[in-house]
């Protein structure tokens, strides 16, 4: 099992920038891709980004791609993403998750996916 724990939502204003950090316990670490997915109200939950267990890859969703940015530190078991540029339409509630994988690439379907935390709430206002 695989236990995860994300923090740093809030409520911010469009433009600015929220950290959102993800714990990891209970298993090897660096044995798992990480991503991050997020969930509006009525909406499916979808993916915004992903990283391979080593770090040395990552993968963004298009609405994403050049405001966030997903990091981890293996030896902290933990793993970031930094959004910036916030926009209304990111308002959403963010989960973390970990995917057991053998080698080195980054998963991006929810299926995926074998551990979920319980979610951080951001909410960005106009």
């Amino acid at each position: 099992q695989v236990q995860l724990v994300e923090s740093g939502g809030g409520l911010v204003q469009a433009g600015g920038s929220l950290r959102l950090s993800c714990a990891a316990s209970g298993r090897t670490f660096s044995n798992y891709a990480m991503g991050w997915f997020r969930q509006a109200p009525g909406k499916e939950r979808e993916f915004v980004s992903g990283i391979s267990r080593s770090g040395g890859s990552t993968s963004y969703a298009d609405p994403v791609k050049g405001r966030f940015t997903i990091s981890r530190d293996n030896a902290k078991n933990m793993v970031y993403l930094q959004m910036n540029s916030l926009k209304p339409e990111d308002t959403a509630l963010y989960y973390c998750a970990a995917d057991r994988v053998y080698n080195d690439f980054v998963p991006m379907r929810r299926v995926e996916y074998d551990y979920w935390g319980q979610g951080t709430q951001v909410t960005v206002s106009s």
